[in-house]
């Protein structure tokens, strides 16, 4: 079976360090990299089992909202599952709405929660 592939997107250096570190103790043997502009973000997209996206875009992205990234993504029918991390709940919900599965907060990045929904989100449950 091939790795699976978790790209982080839009999130600023530390905090891609630190998801970086819960996505690979989440899933052992993923590759899991880092994109901070939108057109790598399409071609992830295109080649990932995962986006992880911030809600906030850092980077070079032509609108900084993650949400509507995900809207974006979704509408362009890519097979790619697209997660949201933010603490803020009504931004989960908007990101569910536009095509993201369940995501989360970045002080739930080692929560059992998190662990479960991104395990489920590349298949390995």
């Amino acid at each position: 079976m091939a790795a699976k592939r978790i790209v982080l997107v839009g999130h600023c250096g530390p905090d891609a360090f630190a998801l970086r570190n819960a996505m690979q103790s989440i899933a052992p043997g993923a590759i899991v990299e880092a994109v901070s502009d939108e057109e790598a973000a399409y071609r992830a997209a295109m080649a990932s089992d995962l986006l992880v996206i911030n809600r906030l875009l850092d980077g070079d992205f032509s609108n900084p909202s993650g949400i509507e990234l995900i809207r974006d993504i979704a509408l362009r029918g890519i097979a790619a599952r697209l997660m949201l991390v933010s603490n803020y709940r009504e931004a989960q919900a908007d990101a569910e709405t536009a095509g993201a599965v369940p995501g989360f907060g970045k002080r739930d990045m080692y929560a059992e929660s998190t662990r479960q929904r991104v395990r489920e989100a590349i298949g390995l449950t």
